[in-house]
């Protein structure tokens, strides 16, 4: 049974397991008083229903990666800002066109997406 649960392991494991992922400049961006977070969405309802709005979109785009239906968006005061990895760049403008068309502009949308290679 230990062999197996042994074997098991390490069939699971990436062939690139001692590669780490490394966030750190993300996490003190995100960390940064000026950048919005997912904690800092403002509870009103038209906030509340612009995310919504912008989220049902992502997520019923079946062209987009896990990735992509993942990615976080923070509405303050109208305002929508898009954070996370995308696997392309078609993800990262179709992402950011979504929340252009449901906020009603460019202007205010802050697209932060990153495309991971």
């Amino acid at each position: 049974m230990t062999v197996l649960l042994s074997v098991a392991c390490v069939l699971g494991q990436s062939k690139d397991a001692s590669v780490k992922p490394d966030n750190t400049k993300v996490n003190k961006r995100d960390r940064s008083a000026n950048e919005p977070t997912a904690d800092q969405q403002k509870m009103n309802k038209e906030d509340s229903e612009l995310a919504k709005k912008i989220r049902s979109a992502i997520v019923q785009d079946k062209s987009l990666s896990m990735y992509a239906h993942n990615v976080k968006v923070i509405v303050q005061n109208g305002t929508v800002t898009l954070k996370g990895p995308v696997h392309s760049e078609e993800e990262k403008k179709s992402i950011e066109s979504k929340a252009v068309a449901a906020a009603g502009g460019a202007d205010k949308v802050r697209n932060e997406l990153t495309v991971k290679s």
